[in-house]
């Protein structure tokens, strides 16, 4: 069995303790890439995405843009009847523009 890469077994560990919890709560799951920023909440018990937001429409991705997406996704949630979610960071770092769009989301009036 080939080595996982340290984003695969950070991505793993995330995962597994979101799991371990057993809440009923949507997932606010994110994914960066170089030039742009995804998030969306998703409802694993139907397996539907209840609300999303990305940064395809402007310009990069930088802190701002992060921000943005973050604020987009909590006016979308709360249109949703989403108030409270469980964040996944995947295997990014809870830092620079995943940090952001959290702290935003949280301005925007979701829990987590």
């Amino acid at each position: 069995m080939a080595k996982l890469s340290l984003f695969e077994r950070r991505r793993q560990r995330v995962r597994t303790s979101l799991r371990a919890r057993g809440t009923s709560r949507p997932r606010l799951s994110v994914h960066r890439t170089g030039k742009h920023i995804y998030a969306q909440i998703i409802d694993d018990a139907q397996g539907r995405t209840l609300a999303a937001a990305n940064t395809l429409g402007g310009k990069g991705a930088d802190i701002d843009a992060a921000s943005r997406v973050g604020k987009e996704l909590a006016e979308a949630a709360k249109k949703a009847g989403v108030t409270s979610v469980v964040f996944d960071r995947g295997g990014f770092l809870y830092h620079g523009r995943v940090k952001a769009l959290a702290d935003a989301a949280r301005e925007g009036g979701l829990e987590f």
